[in-house]
């Protein structure tokens, strides 16, 4: 297996070269060797690849010609082995063997929180809940990724807090584990010249910078100044050639700006390659439930996001709304899950209830936890894919799952019942269950007529 593994690698670096030599003659050269690669794994995402490269009408034609002429070269193929080869194609059938012999989940993801510190508190955040005086050593952090790349695990994704509080242990852990692929969720403040430059260096870590629209809504809920500092950011990441893109949460309150056609239009123009969009949880004692978006806006958020990813070349992803792609809810191990800054695992980084921490147990054995567990026994929540979570959109599975188990709350800062968190989602999913009901009879239609 490992020299097969090899032999891969050293056959995808060598192709990566000689793509580098013309890339607009070898392009289609390069995707028959990934082709002959996956072999079964990954069609549907192949065939989309091809068409865009062959296509000078497709949307993303010019958007992957973008990648071999302004990211550094370095960067690129550091990517493209560790994220396509190493995470996706040798990862996911180390994954499928640890999860037949084990009989759990076992993710293709691990989000961690290297600290809960934060440089910003803003509106309705989360990660405020915990406080700012917890850390994951860099040995503790180094072990969670040994660990996983046993099981075949090379993505890594760094959430907060504020990750980038930790810059040095970063580099450090992208230099040890030059094979893995690790994305930041950061508030983009802390992004300089220095560290862009030791970006550059190690290839394999790549930031999602965190925005509520323009500068209005940034400052808004992040405060005085934060939109200018993130939007400096990535022009220095884009002069650099930097692979970077966008996390924006979408809210009741920045509805309209966040989704809108302008916005998307400005994040193309400002070089972002990727956009994922969350939907607003009230999570914690001091969230605000009110800042939920209405039924109405979710599915607007929805049609807009699908309209651009088909027309403007900015790979978006709707974390809510793409659960059809996926199966439904992707966490509980399924497909990622949370480890925070107190060593707690959680099975989403929405959801902070657990019954392991990976202080006392190794990630296997969290795994197989009974919360854990009863996410593998239980996923997905709902046949209705546009209801895939427990918390949001079946309250009453997550009060079940935290009733049955072992599992309590994870925030030390403000412990907060199971009970109450899901009463401030029972209404939200009574009003989004006729409108998810309608999206997925036309989803089943529209799957029909292709098959027809």
């Amino acid at each position: 297996m490992k020299t097969s593994n090899g032999i891969k690698k050293f056959a995808l670096k060598q192709g990566i070269n000689f793509l580098y030599r013309n890339p607009e003659k070898n392009l289609l050269k390069m995707m028959d060797l990934a082709d002959k690669f996956a072999g079964d794994q990954f069609p549907s995402q192949r065939k989309v690849m091809r068409e865009a490269m062959s296509d000078p009408e497709h949307p993303y034609y010019g958007y992957i010609r973008r990648l071999f002429h302004e990211i550094d070269p370095h960067v690129m193929k550091t990517t493209a082995i560790n994220f396509f080869l190493n995470a996706s194609l040798i990862g996911w059938s180390k994954q499928e063997e640890t999860r037949q012999k084990y009989g759990c989940n076992v993710p293709w993801a691990i989000l961690l929180d290297p600290t809960s510190a934060c440089n910003l508190h803003c509106t309705g955040c989360w990660a405020a809940e915990y406080g700012n005086k917890l850390n994951l050593t860099f040995e503790e952090i180094d072990g969670i990724i040994e660990q996983g790349k046993a099981m075949g695990i090379y993505m890594y994704i760094y959430t907060g807090g504020e990750p980038l509080v930790r810059k040095k242990d970063i580099i450090r852990l992208c230099e040890k584990h030059s094979d893995c692929i690790f994305l930041c969720f950061t508030n983009g403040t802390l992004i300089d010249e220095e560290f862009a430059d030791e970006m550059l260096r190690v290839g394999n870590f790549v930031p999602a910078i965190s925005l509520e629209g323009f500068e209005e809504a940034t400052d808004g809920r992040r405060g005085n100044g934060v939109y200018a500092k993130a939007t400096k950011a990535m022009e220095l990441l884009r002069k650099k050639k930097l692979f970077y893109g966008i996390s924006a949460c979408y809210t009741s309150a920045n509805f309209e700006s966040i989704t809108s056609e302008e916005f998307f239009n400005k994040l193309i123009e400002m070089g972002a390659y990727f956009i994922w969009y969350f939907h607003y949880m009230p999570v914690g004692n001091d969230a605000s439930p009110e800042l939920l978006p209405t039924p109405e806006q979710r599915k607007e958020t929805y049609r807009r996001i699908r309209e651009y990813r088909s027309t403007k070349p900015l790979f978006a992803m709707d974390f809510q709304n793409d659960a059809e792609y996926v199966g439904g809810c992707i966490a509980g191990g399924r497909r990622y899950l949370h480890i925070n800054a107190n060593g707690d695992v959680d099975p989403c980084v929405f959801i902070h209830y657990s019954d392991s921490n990976i202080r006392e147990k190794t990630l296997l054995e969290a795994l197989r936890s009974p919360m854990m567990m009863a996410y593998h026994d239980n996923q997905p929540f709902n046949k209705n894919m546009f209801q895939p979570c427990p918390m949001l959109e079946n309250p009453d599975k997550l009060r079940k799952m935290v009733a049955g188990t072992d599992a309590h709350s994870t925030d030390l800062q403000s412990p907060e019942t199971a009970d109450h968190l899901c009463a401030k989602c029972d209404k939200y999913a009574e009003h989004w269950a006729p409108v998810a009901e309608e999206l997925w009879k036309e989803s089943q239609e529209r799957k029909a007529k292709k098959k027809a």
